[in-house]
């Protein structure tokens, strides 16, 4: 009986200690996690697009951005005082207009580019900057116009900077000593011509108007209504030998009404017409 007990035992204790199979999570597979990620991936990047689509993204940053910068004014980030270098034309009412700044005003929520491009629309104005200096203080610098000379066009008068530019159309009274230039496109080529009239600065005196003729040369209006036509190739040149042949023969004291000097090589002349004078019976000129 015991053996017999003890046999069965054993044999119970063999089945007993079979070793039982691995049961692996279904989470736990490979595959399973991969596809779980994917889907977790997807509804996250699905929720995003909603957020945005729908605005929320936008107006919770927004909503932070303007809490920041409320919260930055009152611990003393807020414009106490605007400082202007390089402004002498344009007024200081025009160009407060154009920064839209006030007192008390966070300096963090003062956009800079949008300033910049109202005073660079300014007619004085070249280019400016306009950069904040913490923690109160706003910076702009303007780069001026330089006016060069008066362009005539179309019985208009336009004041023209060295860039061919236009700077004012009106109140130009205070700008009547610059040169006149006349003729489509000759506030782009004002510049040159003044360096070349610069080199001979006795005879540049002398010089009332410049008229650009066909779009390639320069004739030019001497006090005593002489006409001077300058070579299109080469005009510094011909008004050199103008200058020359002043110093030597006087030639601008005579009674010339045109100086031709578009031939490299000789300065054709043409006389003013002589006012036949006739006397009356009284003996007065008429």
């Amino acid at each position: 009986m015991i053996n017999s007990w003890n046999t069965r035992k054993k044999t119970n204790s063999l089945v007993c200690g079979r070793p039982r199979p691995r049961v692996r999570p279904l989470w736990r597979s490979r595959w399973v996690a991969a596809f779980l990620s994917s889907i977790l991936i997807g509804l996250s990047v699905c929720g995003a697009w909603w957020g945005w689509q729908s605005g929320t993204v936008v107006r919770a940053g927004e909503q932070v951005k303007w809490q920041l910068i409320a919260g930055s004014a009152k611990v003393g980030l807020q414009v106490n005082d605007v400082l202007v270098m390089g402004r002498k034309e344009t007024t200081r009412k025009t160009l407060l207009s154009a920064i839209r700044l006030s007192r008390g005003t966070p300096i963090l929520a003062f956009d800079l580019e949008a300033a910049q491009q109202r005073i660079e629309a300014l007619p004085w104005v070249r280019w400016a900057t306009v950069e904040r200096m913490f923690p109160d203080t706003v910076l702009v610098t303007i780069n001026e116009r330089r006016p060069l000379v008066l362009w005539q066009h179309m019985g208009r008068f336009a004041l023209i900077d060295f860039d061919g530019e236009v700077i004012l159309r009106k109140g130009l009274e205070r700008f009547a000593n610059l040169l006149v230039v006349v003729g489509e496109g000759a506030p782009n080529h004002a510049a040159s011509l003044l360096a070349t009239l610069g080199t001979e600065p006795e005879l540049m005196r002398l010089v009332k108007a410049a008229v650009w003729v066909s779009k390639r040369r320069w004739n030019l209006l001497l006090d005593g209504d002489i006409d001077v036509r300058l070579l299109e190739e080469n005009p510094a040149a011909a008004w050199r030998r103008l200058a020359e042949y002043e110093r030597t023969h006087q030639v601008l004291e005579r009674d010339v009404q045109v100086l031709d000097l578009r031939f490299p090589d000789r300065l054709i002349v043409r006389k003013a017409p002589k006012m036949n004078k006739e006397s009356n019976d009284t003996g007065q000129e008429t």
